[in-house]
């Protein structure tokens, strides 16, 4: 999935449009609580400034659906971006209206423009009909003399900003940036021909959310190890106990045929550390792997299962892990999760962190800088793993 970078293009006195996540959280007087999806755009944003090019950039914040909702507005997210690059940045108050028109044609090199959250204006959602879309994203095609993705977690979407806009913009410069170049050198072309052994490690609540991960991975994988409360719909299939535990009885036949297509691949765990009450309180009790006795609930993998999982991993090349082995914000159910991070801080693998709470687990623990990549995007990366063609990267130059 060789595609062309920001670094391929000659920027100098053109205007750059590009497609950021600025998707941050703010806080009741609007200002932004992290401003990682803003730093990771830096690169992008850096390297066209110094070359001599300006920047508009677009992004959506939350879930206005098309009606202008003042506390979803970009301009916290402006703020914050001038005071990270250490220069002003102008925002426009609208995404294709009078004011963006304006400050577009008014801007000069070196210099950054922010729209307004684009889906304030319906012409944003994909599902709009064309005549809605259409001159929308013709307005904003405009706006550019060169098209940059550089917002992976929306990837996988065909909002108009992420797939219409470059399909107008054809005959232009249409590349991806320094983040989504990362993002799909680890998740795709690293996956695609790993070094082996490769083991990956998939945890979280839920079979359902992860049903194709799984499959994908199976085929590709010298080990897929299960944790996390998906592993109680697994031991059910296998007609064992799980007791309270949270299972998915719709997907226990799914289960069923993962676990015969799997065999020797996919690892469940050998023991169990659960409770009889949700909190860190509860009486607790570790036991063999689907044998939890009535009024008990699985909150992680136990010490076998993660002695076992750790050493899988202290021998692997390349690994991948998404999703969390236990109850990880309720100490001690969050050891499991610990163990296999400090396992795959300690090791020489190429690991990819998926996003979502392992990759909070990694930053917290400090092991950031020890692991090879941490993705952004938790639904991205999650389509990614599964295989999936994203229509917005692959109509983008090729390399």
């Amino acid at each position: 999935m060789a595609k062309k970078t920001i670094k391929n293009v000659d920027v100098s006195g053109k205007r750059v449009l590009v497609r950021v996540d600025f998707n941050v959280p703010l806080d009741d007087q609007s200002q932004v609580t992290d401003d990682l999806r803003i730093r990771m755009a830096l690169p992008t944003i850096t390297s066209v400034l110094e070359r001599g090019g300006s920047l508009v950039l677009m992004s959506h914040l939350s879930r206005p659906e098309g009606k202008v909702v003042p506390t979803m507005s970009l301009k916290p997210a402006a703020e914050k971006l001038a005071e990270l690059i250490g220069q002003d940045v102008v925002f426009a108050t609208d995404t294709v209206g009078n004011d963006a028109r304006t400050k577009v044609e008014a801007l000069q090199p070196g210099q950054v423009l922010v729209l307004e959250n684009l889906r304030f204006n319906p012409g944003e959602d994909r599902k709009q009909d064309d005549d809605v879309k259409v001159p929308f994203a013709e307005t904003l095609a405009a706006f550019g003399d060169v098209y940059v993705n550089d917002a992976f977690g929306t990837c996988h979407r065909t909002d108009s900003s992420m797939f219409l806009v470059p399909l107008k913009m054809e005959g232009k410069p249409r590349v991806v940036g320094f983040l989504v170049e990362k993002e799909i050198r680890y998740l795709a072309d690293t996956i695609a021909n790993p070094e082996r052994p490769f083991v990956a490690i998939v945890g979280g609540a839920k079979v359902s959310d992860k049903i194709n991960v799984i499959r994908n991975l199976l085929g590709i994988c010298d080990k897929v190890l299960i944790g996390g409360a998906m592993a109680y719909t697994f031991e059910l299939a296998q007609g064992r106990n799980v007791a309270k535990s949270l299972v998915e009885h719709d997907f226990v036949k799914l289960a069923k045929e993962l676990l015969k297509v799997g065999g020797d691949v996919l690892q469940l765990p050998v023991d169990t550390h659960c409770g009889d009450a949700f909190n860190g309180d509860c009486n607790k009790l570790i036991v063999e792997a689907g044998d939890i006795p009535v009024g008990f609930e699985g909150f992680d993998i136990g010490p076998e299962t993660a002695k076992k999982y750790a050493e899988t991993l202290s021998t692997a090349k390349t690994v991948v892990w998404n999703g969390p082995m236990g109850v990880c914000e309720i100490p001690p159910f969050d050891a499991g999760t610990k163990i296999v991070a400090q396992a795959i801080a300690d090791g020489d693998s190429t690991s990819i962190i998926g996003g979502g709470d392992s990759a909070a687990a990694i930053q917290q623990l400090g092991f950031a800088d020890k692991v090879s990549h941490i993705s952004t995007g938790g639904g991205a990366s999650l389509e990614m793993l599964e295989g999936k063609k994203f229509a917005a990267v692959d109509l983008l130059d090729e390399e």
